[in-house]
This record gives structure tokens, C-alpha cells and sequence, in this order.
């Protein structure tokens, strides 16, 4: 290989490099496939035409297939302008109308796949008019010229105006930093199609790194992210809020919510006549339970202190069927802790579990400061749910009237029998109860 050429093929393997990085970290992100399959296209259109193309070129002169070289430009500029198009999507649009920007792109994707066609059909043309422009400072007078660089420039200026519009609907942060910096280092890259050989290299690499740097600040912000909904919010929100962004999946909003509180019966006397280490063994095995059961239907667990758990269902992950879920949430959870305290008891101290269920509508959002957040709900739904949990008795589920509505119809696996009016603390009026029957 040419010592020449050696700036290309180091630039070519930075391309594959992110691309795999990119990957690796991220392959379940439909966006952030798209992206990977970008940047190797850069990689690979650079490596086949120093390694291939110009060898080629330079020992046959340029043969009717040297339009194929421009394949791999052609599936980067369209893999781009795909990005950002998903990217877009997982923006909410509230009542913007999107349509219009997001056919941009797919006007700019059409227009790069024209360049292609005409890269195909005109190999000659392209070679001697239009690559390494600079290289000949008349051939940006010839008419072939103009011939690919009008679809081309025309694609740029359409995935970059659909880009910025994008940006001005204020994104999730990690992919603003991200697009940011893709719109800046793109005309960089895009113009090593066109610069000398030994500028060609320079231009793309400046454009490389401006968007690493971008890059490395989103999975800087989506690891931070990633730590916080593992620890607090369940499975399904952590797959939520990659596709969507963060600000998307836990922006505050009102809606119906199902709410699942549960705690253990004797506890305290338990606690205090067992050994720290046994207890805290009894603890982990009864949240490793009741999390199990929260993963399973799809619930988000707010609060877990002490002996107790309260869960979401329907918030962030919106759920048309919450009660439902909610009440087989509670079934799930007084089975499984029924058989944990069974283990765990002996003649002298007995523990037990109760459940209780609450629906109604809450307003529910992160709060709290740079340092700490947490996802929570506000709302009589939550404050009843702990109730009824309070005097639900071992074993027991009992369910407020709303909860008991939204299942009416459900199948008969959910039969409920009505239990006695409570006076619960911070109610005004007698709360009828439903106790949940076994299955």
C-alpha cells in the first residue's frame, strides 16, 4: 500500500471504530443502530476506494464499474439522515405538526440515492468532475459538476434544516448534545468527497471527532440515567426511556393509575427477637419477590422502606388495562409472600403479608434535586392504597370501589366479595372495601 494513503485508511479505521463502539454500548437502540451503520459506511467507503478503487483506476483507467465506489457514500448519507429521523420520533410532538420535517429527510435520503444512481450510470463523469474537486480547479466549471452536486448539496440542506427543527423542539438532552454535534462535524465529513487527497483525511477526522465528542457526552448522560431507573423504576422504563429519552418517559403529567401497596405482618416484634442478619436475609428474599411480581406486570415501584412496597402500574409505562394488571400484581405478590413469611415463621413469631389496592387519577413526575431524583405520584389513589394495605389482614387483598369498577368486566379469575366500610385516616367518608377472592 502507498505511504500516500495512509492518513485515508487511519481515518477509515476511526469510522469502524465508532461505529462498533457505538454498537456494543448501545445495539438495542433502533437509533443508535442506525447511527453505527452510518458511521461504518464512512469507514468502509474510505478503505474501498484508497485500497480498491484508485489502484484500479490507476492501472485500467476508469472502468464502467467505479460507479460502485459510491454505494457506501450513498448508505452513509441515507443511514444519517435515518438517524435522525428516529431520533425525531422519539420526540413528542404534542400538536406541532412533524410530518413536513420528517419528509425532508426522506426527500434527502431519495436525493442521495439519486446521486448513486447517477455515480452507477456515469462513472467517468463523476471520477474525473466531481470527486477531489479541488484537486482541478476547472472542474467545478464543467457541467458534469453540477450534475451531482446539485441532488447531493440539495440532500445536505434538507437533512440539516430537518435536523435543526428537530433541535428546536428541545429534545431530550444526551441527543441534543448528539445532534448538535452530528450537524456540526456532517459538513466536515461530507466534504472529504470533495478536498484533495491529502486534505480529504483532515476534513473527515475533524468531522469524526467533533462528533465523538457529542457522542461520548450522550452515553456520559444515559449511563447517569441508566444507574438512576435501575435502582428506582422497574425493567420495562429503563427500555422506555432509551427509545424515547428520559424527559419524554418521566415528563410530569396527570392520568388513572392503579396503585399497589404492601407490607408485613409482625415485623416489628419479628425484627426485634431475630437476628439483624437473619432479618435482613428475610427482607432481600421478600423484595426479591415482590420486585419479580413488579416486573412481571409491567409495575414501577415507588417506595420500598422498611417492610414496606408501594408500586405504580400505568405510570411512566401507560397501561389501558392498569387494574387489571394491578390486581393480579397483588395476587402475584401475596402468593409469593405468603410463602416467604410461611418460611420464615416459627411457633413463637409469626409474620405475615397484606396488600391493598387503590385506582384513581395522580399526577406523576420526577422531582428532587441535581444530586438525588426519584419518580413519584400525587394523588388520593396512593394515600388509599397504603390505607387499605394497613388493614388488609394476612393473606388478605383488599381493593377500593374504583378498582373494583375498571375490573367489572374482567374474566372470572377476578372475583371480589365486599368487605367491610372503613374509616380510614385522612378521609372524611366511610371507604367501602372488596376483598379479593382466591383464584
Amino acid at each position: 500500500m502507498n505511504a500516500e494513503y495512509t492518513p485515508q485508511i487511519i481515518v477509515s479505521l476511526l469510522a469502524l471504530a465508532m461505529s462498533l463502539s457505538f454498537y456494543i454500548a448501545d445495539r438495542g437502540s433502533p437509533t443508535s443502530r442506525a447511527l453505527a451503520g452510518f458511521l461504518a459506511c464512512i469507514g468502509i467507503s474510505i478503505s474501498a476506494n484508497v485500497l480498491v478503487g484508485i489502484p484500479l483506476r490507476a492501472r485500467y483507467g476508469i472502468a464502467p464499474w467505479d460507479g460502485l465506489f459510491a454505494l457506501p457514500e450513498v448508505f452513509a448519507f441515507v443511514l444519517g439522515y435515518e438517524w435522525l429521523l428516529r431520533v425525531r420520533r422519539t420526540i413528542p410532538a404534542g400538536k406541532l405538526r412533524t410530518n413536513g420535517a420528517d419528509n425532508m429527510l426522506r426527500v434527502a435520503q431519495a436525493l442521495a440515492l439519486l446521486y448513486g444512481v447517477l455515480s452507477v450510470l456515469f462513472p467517468k463523469h463523476r471520477v474525473e468532475h466531481f470527486l477531489y474537486l479541488l484537486r482541478d480547479p476547472d472542474a467545478s466549471m464543467h457541467v458534469s459538476f453540477y450534475f451531482f452536486a446539485i441532488p447531493l448539496g440539495l440532500s445536505l440542506v434538507l437533512g440539516t434544516a430537518s435536523g435543526l427543527l428537530m433541535l428546536n423542539r428541545r429534545p431530550d438532552k444526551a441527543e441534543s448534545l448528539r445532534g448538535i454535534a452530528f450537524l456540526i462535524g456532517a459538513p466536515f465529513m461530507a466534504s472529504g468527497l470533495v478536498l484533495p487527497l491529502h486534505l480529504a483525511p483532515v476534513s473527515t477526522a475533524v468531522g469524526l471527532l467533533i462528533f465523538l465528542v457529542g457522542a461520548v457526552q450522550y452515553h456520559v448522560t444515559q449511563g447517569r440515567r441508566a444507574q438512576f431507573m435501575a435502582r428506582f423504576l422497574a425493567p420495562q422504563v429503563a427500555k422506555l426511556v432509551s427509545e424515547r429519552g428520559l424527559k419524554s418517559a418521566t415528563e410530569e403529567q396527570t392520568l388513572e393509575i392503579s396503585v399497589v401497596c404492601c407490607d408485613l405482618r409482625g415485623f416489628t416484634a419479628f425484627s426485634a427477637g431475630t437476628s439483624s442478619k437473619k432479618v435482613i436475609q428475610i427482607l432481600r428474599e421478600y423484595y426479591d419477590a415482590v420486585g419479580a411480581a413488579a416486573a412481571a406486570f409491567g409495575g414501577t415501584i415507588k417506595d420500598q422502606a422498611g417492610d414496606g412496597v408501594l408500586i405504580l402500574v400505568g405510570a411512566p409505562i401507560a397501561f389501558e388495562d392498569h387494574a387489571h394488571r394491578a390486581v393480579q400484581l397483588a395476587r402475584r405478590i401475596s402468593v409469593d409472600g405468603v410463602a416467604v413469611t410461611n418460611r420464615w415463621s416459627d411457633a413463637e413469631l409469626q409474620l405475615g403479608v397484606g396488600v391493598g389496592v387503590a385506582s384513581g387519577f395522580a399526577t406523576v413526575g420526577v422531582i428532587g434535586a441535581a444530586s438525588r431524583l426519584e419518580y413519584t405520584a400525587v394523588g388520593p389513589a396512593v394515600n388509599l392504597a397504603c390505607r387499605l394495605c394497613s388493614e388488609a389482614k394476612h393473606g388478605e387483598i383488599l381493593l377500593d370501589s374504583r378498582t373494583r369498577e375498571l375490573v367489572a368486566n374482567e374474566a372470572s379469575s377476578i372475583c371480589l366479595v365486599p368487605g367491610d366500610e372503613l374509616r380510614l385516616k385522612g378521609f372524611s367518608a366511610p371507604v367501602q372495601s372488596y376483598v379479593l377472592e382466591a383464584a
